[in-house]
């Protein structure tokens, strides 16, 4: 049974993949699943594979997203979360055969409580330690 957590968390990744359509991106695969780890959305967008974790979270109003609380949902990346996104991305990349063509991103879904309205930042080419 999926939890509630689950079920927010699927329903920002869905926007995150119509919000990387619209701007050319493909998406190959969603929910890349290894025990070490998983990647969310592997999309492609030009010669690129671009591997990318979202991170979503509800806020009262668009407009006051980051200074009702200050909290930016990307900073909720730790090392731990880097090293495992690391080992799965190289996982995903010798399976499929990928080269060195590819990066990691970084999507942020803010989405208002009524869910009517969602923002979404994408941060490119984030280095992985």
């Amino acid at each position: 049974m999926r939890t509630e957590k689950r079920i927010f968390g699927d329903f920002g990744e869905s926007a995150v993949c119509k919000f990387l359509m619209k701007h050319g991106f493909s998406i190959i695969e969603r929910n890349y699943l290894k025990p070490w780890g998983e990647i969310d959305i592997v999309a492609r967008k030009g010669e690129v594979t671009h591997f990318i974790e979202v991170k979503s979270v509800q806020c009262s109003s668009l407009e006051d997203v980051i200074h009702e609380t200050g909290y930016r949902p990307e900073d909720n990346i730790h090392e731990a979360k880097l090293k495992r996104l690391s080992r799965t991305i190289q996982t995903y990349v010798l399976e499929k055969n990928i080269g060195d063509a590819w990066q990691f991103d970084i999507a942020t879904a803010y989405v208002e409580r009524s869910l009517k309205r969602i923002k979404i930042r994408l941060m490119s080419n984030v280095v992985l330690s």
